[in-house]
């Protein structure tokens, strides 16, 4: 048997929810290890920091535009 490892997804999808709540997901994180999580713009924000501090890759959704806010900046 041959383990065969697979690029984690870049984005989030229309279907994707938020790995803390379950609300729409509006962010993908893939991690340093491989791993994938997807959150909502609040979660995002909320664990931003201890993402970056393992060096996650953070990228938001360009689903709705109309909510384009940045997520370091909470309001």
């Amino acid at each position: 048997m041959n383990a065969t490892l697979t690029e984690a997804p870049n984005k989030v999808t229309e279907f994707d929810r938020c790995d803390a709540c379950g609300a729409k997901a509006q962010v993908a994180v893939t991690l340093s290890g491989g791993g994938f999580l997807t959150f909502c713009r609040h979660h995002a924000r909320k664990h931003r920091e201890a993402l970056e501090a393992v060096e996650a890759r953070i990228v938001e959704s360009e689903l709705e535009e109309d909510q384009a806010d940045e997520v370091a900046s909470p309001r």
